[in-house]
């Protein structure tokens, strides 16, 4: 982030030199004293202790060894209690229209809810075979479905081990051409490819393409699919691919620096 670095006519506040200082520390290549202060227009000394007031309130921490600084717990908690007061489903409604209009098929957002895939928003296209066995609403077992499998790629190997016995034991009974083979081959392609696809699986003839959502911490708090024809999908793989690629990161760009 530019900080200006002109000293300007009126003096800066405590507040103002503060608060340049925690800009400047939101580049990561601003992590030694003097990279501080000059990124932002102070001075050495007014910048160490201004530092040293950030890093006993826990705004700012100092590797003791390199005395290199960086943005603190307080800010952290500060970003996610910004992302929770943020209505996901309105920030991802555009990108389901453009998604929707662009390819003339079912855009899809969901989210993880335990074990499971939940369908809280979608945009029908204009093309006159549709995914229509979604809604918003929809509870799926995560893994089954695009969306819901790049969710479960997206997780952590521990929630992953703790969730898949529940979902192994529901596919079992309600999806049984989807076995654990199956899934385990899916989420390893996914991981090779950076979305995950799957076609004639949930219902055959329709398929689907799907890529995480992540929030601050890098976990994944939502995911964007777009729900087709198995052809449709298949033959358009990297163009629908590259296009939820781009939505997803202009909706993460809401709570990234």
């Amino acid at each position: 982030m530019a900080i200006p670095t002109d000293r300007p006519s009126k003096p800066l506040s405590s507040i103002q030199k503060t608060c340049r200082i925690l800009a400047s520390m939101t580049d990561p290549r601003h992590v030694r004293l003097t990279d501080i202060a000059e990124s932002a227009g102070l001075d050495v000394s007014t910048t160490l202790r201004i530092l040293k007031e950030l890093e006993h309130q826990s705004f700012v921490e100092r590797d003791p060894v390199s005395k290199q600084y960086v943005l603190g717990p307080q800010v952290y908690a500060m970003h996610h209690a910004m992302v929770a007061g943020l209505d996901l489903r309105a920030e991802a409604r555009p990108s389901l229209i453009r998604l929707s209009r662009k390819f003339g098929d079912t855009a899809i957002l969901s989210m993880p809810a335990g074990w499971e895939s939940v369908c809280i928003d979608l945009c029908f296209g204009d093309y006159p075979i549709r995914a229509n066995y979604l809604h918003v609403g929809s509870r799926r077992p995560l893994g089954v479905g695009a969306g819901s499998l790049a969710l479960l790629v997206a997780m952590k190997n521990s929630e992953q081990q703790a969730v898949l016995p529940l979902i192994h034991a529901r596919m079992a009974k309600r999806y049984p051409l989807y076995s654990q083979a199956y899934l385990d081959e899916q989420l390893q392609r996914a991981r090779a490819c950076g979305y995950s696809m799957l076609l004639d699986v949930v219902i055959q003839k329709m398929g689907g393409l799907g890529i995480p959502v992540k929030g601050p911490d890098g976990q994944p708090i939502a995911a964007l699919s777009i729900a087709a024809l198995s052809e449709r999908i298949s033959s358009r793989e990297r163009e629908l691919a590259e296009a939820l690629k781009e939505e997803v990161h202009a909706i993460e760009r809401a709570w990234l620096p």
